[in-house]
């Protein structure tokens, strides 16, 4: 009989979810490997053997977050209608930022000072956006969207979202903004605001 593996990826993703939490919560100061191993119920072994030491832990939560938000934007049932898609895909990224915001600050701000991902690994990140991309990159050659370089509305898009929900994970909107009622009207806005006139 194979002995059980201690080290596998249940153990992986444990790991990477309380070491976001630490980050997310005292900075990158309190990201200690044997608190991180402690708090997981494993040993600093068990740290170094999965991922090395801190730069490639902290490597590994940007690319996991990554993951996690492809996923999320990758699983959005595009409709044709680039409004509502931008709409759907704009959702997409809220609840996503909503599920892992211990991971949302490595992947969008420089909260780990120094870190910087390697290539290949900010080119998966930067892919995640294809499906934003590639609705509005399509939008403009169909004549719907003005011509506009493409990767100027993708900019002002995802800035216009990245901002909303960036105000939310830090409890910085106003109480009379009631997301779940207001956020999908200020996309649409946003959004149609981009139609050929």
């Amino acid at each position: 009989m194979p002995r059980p593996r201690t080290h596998d990826e249940n153990l992986r993703l444990k790991l990477l979810d309380r070491a976001g939490e630490l980050i997310s919560a005292d900075g990158p100061k309190a990201l200690s490997l044997r608190k991180l191993a402690s708090d997981v119920g494993t040993s600093t072994t068990a740290v170094y053997s999965l991922f090395g030491g801190k730069t490639d832990l902290v490597s590994a939560l940007f690319a996991e977050g990554f993951r996690r938000f492809g996923l999320r934007m990758s699983g959005v049932t595009l409709s044709g209608d680039p409004v509502e898609d931008l709409v759907r895909l704009g959702v997409a990224y809220r609840e996503s930022a909503l599920a892992d915001p211990h991971l949302y600050a490595i992947m969008f701000t420089k909260s780990v000072p120094g870190f910087e991902p390697a290539d290949e690994t900010a080119g998966q990140a930067r892919a995640t956006m294809a499906p934003l991309e590639e609705t509005i990159r399509k939008a403009v050659a169909d004549g719907v969207f003005p011509d506009v370089p493409p990767e100027v509305i993708t900019v002002a898009c995802w800035g216009f979202v990245h901002g909303l929900v960036s105000l939310e994970l830090n409890g910085n909107l106003p109480e009379e903004f009631i997301v779940s009622a207001a956020y999908e009207t200020a996309l649409r806005a946003n959004a149609s605001g981009w139609l050929r006139r």
